[in-house]
């Protein structure tokens, strides 16, 4: 599906600035948050990448809607999984601390869609 290939992509791209902008310029500014930052980056290149490869499965499976809302699970998760841990990582404020955990709960809601549309492949 062109949706999520270019959102793959999109946040392949911005997942590789943020890092670049981590281990450049934030390293020294917030050393005692960088940590968090990081693994906000690490989990968005990981869906990034998982992103392209749903786009991939929805073209050759026909864009089965267990795979489409597989896709939009895993975006959900991106922003708010790595867009709470930059945002208490830049700002300090704890209430994104709360937000974390329903980013993961997406990225789970997303991989186990994309095993049951797995799972029901002939």
């Amino acid at each position: 599906m062109k949706l999520f290939l270019i959102l793959g992509s999109l946040n392949a791209f911005l997942s590789v600035a943020l890092g670049a902008f981590g281990a450049h310029i934030l390293k020294a500014k917030i050393p005692d948050k960088i940590d968090v930052f990081q693994t906000g980056v690490h989990y968005h290149m990981i869906h990034a990448v998982a992103l392209l490869v749903i786009a991939l499965l929805a073209d050759k499976l026909g864009n089965t809607s267990l795979v489409n809302a597989s896709g939009w699970a895993i975006f959900i998760g991106i922003i708010l999984f790595s867009g709470s841990l930059y945002g208490l990582s830049l700002t300090g404020i704890k209430v994104f601390g709360p937000i974390t955990p329903l980013g993961g709960l997406s990225f789970l809601v997303g991989w186990i869609l994309l095993a049951i549309a797995a799972f029901k492949i002939n």
